[in-house]
């Protein structure tokens, strides 16, 4: 069988999409544990509404977190800290003090005038004391011990033997060094003065914590806790229809749905599981694509918006298994609100509400009381997206991140007051989760500039950048080619109100139109509008050259674009704002001039492409009639009008607009809105009739 390859080139996109879609979702499936999900919904407080809950097997009820961890503190609580003493120290430190002992009386005055006698009464002494204190033992202070009470007791190790004393049972450093002190003023015969520097010297400490052993006994005492109370054996009612679920009958109910959930994932329903999650997630990335598909196509018409949709979803969907696997209660610090603030800044708000739905539907089936969590990310997502409506500044990523919290912890109140009845029931650390999630709320403001970068893309607070005149690159417009800025901005602001009429990206279309002639700025003087002495180099060129110095400045505003680093949806109006149209009045010119003969035709015509969009196409209008309308003798509303029509009619018959999703009504529209503004630039009253008296 042969394959068809180019037909496979012909769907080229179809197929990459295919591939792109099942790539996530086999990503996705893989993300997910290989466990059943309990078929029952349930809440603490509320009414149990499904059939009578009849236990299918036999089970042991879970203890509530809240005693586990109350059970588990006291067992630590008494839990002594293990320290172990060294007995290589005191040997060392007693061949070192008997050299020192002997090398420090010979050089003390006794050693010519007393006699041996007294030395060893010196020697007797120095040693008493050092197996006195070694053999009380000196201990290293560690966290584990400081700032305890004299009675806090630890278990000393010394060999295979433990025993449990208290802190004031041992020396520390300090403590040695005092007892030391005192011991030598009870011998009065004794010299403090020789024994004492030779005893600091000898001090040292001899028991020193045992971290290994005291967190084996740490995790023996926690294992030998029983997480289980009681057990419920096959057939028993766990709880009937309509009754409320209770402290009791929920935790009977939680640890019936964790031992069935366990069961389904280790027995033979694996696959049928898997199957099961599969579909599923399918199902939710199919509805992402007729969504996209029915109303918002030319989003999905593009490959790297899918992309960076669908990658957002992923890095969510991956994060949140992460935190589930290191520790469940740190669920809610997850920012999953990340989401629909960076598709809304690419996008709009009705895209990023659905994405947002369709990220939060995925990950409740990972995450424990599903519909708790779907309400409150819901809840939250629809205030975060209506925090950034008009994104217009960067500053309201702060104010958006201060509603995250604000959102999450009511309705986290709420929900504990339902279940609970009580105020009491509410923890505090949860609080700490929310804050911590609207916090990392803002990291959406250095990955949005990642992907503007990675994507080309631009959001509406780069617009607003852009847009600023007193930028460089249209500063150096203003200085250079003065006439063309001004022309520029008479431009962007006709552009502006056509699109605003149409439904087209208003601030989109403002930015191009002030970038979309910055090509003149190369050669300012051969543009009339920039003509202040009365030379026009026109003069000395043939009309073929000078079209072909009109026609370079799209190139040469593109060049000088892509050297300011300007995005490609800007570069965009530059090099369609003049479509496949001729240079008119040099091609004209050359017509009137040399009739009859034969010349390139091309080099009369600009090279393209044709607008392909809503706000390009406005551009070319709006730039066009801008441009013709200085050159009118008369300004009135006849002249305006004729002007207006002539000049888009042209456009349309010459096929400007076939790649535009402008409509016959919106073009009408443009032009009543172009016509309107031309008046109001130029003065101009409308005329009343005269009343007949």
């Amino acid at each position: 069988m042969r394959i068809n390859w180019s037909g496979m080139s012909h769907h080229y996109y179809a197929v990459n999409r295919i591939f792109l879609f099942t790539a996530v979702l086999v990503i996705l499936v893989s993300l997910f544990p290989r466990e059943g999900k309990f078929k029952y919904e349930f809440q603490k407080g509320s009414p149990w509404h499904h059939e009578d809950l009849i236990a299918p097997f036999d089970f042991a009820i879970l203890k509530p977190a809240a005693e586990l961890k109350s059970e588990q503190n006291t067992v630590l609580n008494d839990l002594h800290p293990y320290f172990r003493i060294d007995e290589v120290v005191p040997a060392a430190k007693f061949k070192a003090l008997s050299d020192m002992f002997d090398s420090a009386w010979v050089k003390s005055p006794d050693y010519h005038t007393a006699g041996e006698q007294l030395r060893l009464i010196y020697r007797d002494v120095t040693f008493a004391l050092f197996d006195s204190v070694f053999n009380i033992g000196i201990i290293a202070l560690t966290p584990e011990i400081e700032n305890k009470p004299p009675n806090f007791k630890i278990t000393v190790v010394r060999g295979n033997e433990a025993e449990t004393i208290e802190l004031q049972s041992l020396f520390t450093i300090s403590s040695a060094d005092e007892y030391v002190r005192i011991s030598l003023k009870k011998n009065p015969g004794i010299n403090p003065g020789f024994i004492m520097p030779l005893l600091e010297n000898a001090i040292a400490q001899n028991i020193f914590f045992d971290a290994a052993t005291t967190n084996s006994e740490r995790e023996e005492a926690l294992a030998n806790i029983s997480t289980t109370k009681g057990m419920v054996q096959k057939g028993e009612r766990v709880i009937s229809r309509g009754e409320l679920v209770n402290s009791e009958k929920f935790q009977k109910i939680e640890s019936l749905k964790n031992d069935y959930e366990l069961q389904l994932g280790l027995s033979s329903k694996y696959y049928l599981i898997l199957m099961g999650q599969v579909i599923l997630i399918a199902i939710s990335l199919l509805v992402f694509i007729l969504f996209m598909v029915a109303f918002r196509h030319d989003i999905f018409a593009e490959n790297k918006n899918i992309v960076l949709i669908l990658l957002l979803i992923t890095i969510m969907v991956f994060v949140t298994r992460v935190i589930i696997n290191i520790d469940v209660s740190y669920l809610y610090i997850v920012p999953l609100c990340i989401v629909p603030v960076i598709i809304r800044t690419f996008y709009d708000t009705r895209m990023a509400l659905f994405v947002h739905i369709i990220t939060i539907i995925i990950i409740g089936f990972l995450v424990p009381n599903s519909f708790q969590f779907l309400f409150l990310q819901l809840i939250t997502g629809i205030i975060t997206i209506i925090t950034i409506v008009n994104l217009r500044r960067r500053a309201q990523f702060f104010f958006t991140s201060l509603m995250i919290f604000v959102t999450y912890s009511v309705i986290y109140v709420g929900m504990s007051l339902i279940q609970e009845g009580s105020f009491s029931s509410i923890d505090k650390q949860t609080f700490i989760l929310f804050g911590g999630s609207a916090l990392l709320t803002l990291f959406s403001y250095p990955l949005i500039f990642i992907f503007e970068k990675i994507f080309g893309l631009v959001t509406d607070v780069s617009l607003m950048e852009l847009s600023d005149t007193n930028s460089k690159l249209l500063r150096e417009m203003a200085m250079n080619a003065p006439g063309t800025f001004q022309h520029s901005l008479q431009v962007a602001n006709l552009a502006e109100e056509a699109a605003h009429a149409v439904g087209a990206n208003t601030l989109l279309t403002r930015t191009g139109a002030l970038y979309h002639d910055i090509g003149k700025m190369e050669m300012a003087q051969y543009f009339i509008e920039n003509q202040t002495t009365g030379i026009n180099p026109h003069h000395e060129l043939t009309y073929e050259e000078s079209a072909k110095v009109i026609i370079g400045h799209v190139q040469q505003g593109i060049d000088k674009a892509r050297l300011f680093k300007l995005p490609e949806l800007i570069i965009d109006f530059i090099r369609t704002h003049h479509g496949t149209r001729y240079t008119g009045y040099f091609y004209q010119m050359q017509v009137r001039n040399y009739p009859g003969e034969d010349f390139n035709k091309a080099s009369f015509r600009y090279n393209g492409p044709i607008p392909f969009s809503k706000e390009t196409s406005i551009l070319m209008m709006a730039d066009s009639v801008e441009a013709a309308s200085r050159s009118l003798k008369q300004y009135d509303e006849t002249s305006i009008d004729t002007l207006v029509e002539a000049i888009i009619d042209e456009q349309i018959e010459i096929n400007q607009f076939l790649n535009s999703e402008l409509t016959l009504k919106d073009i009408t529209r443009i032009k009543k809105i172009l016509k309107k503004l031309l008046m109001n630039i130029y003065h101009i009253r409308v005329e009343y009739p005269v009343e007949n008296i």
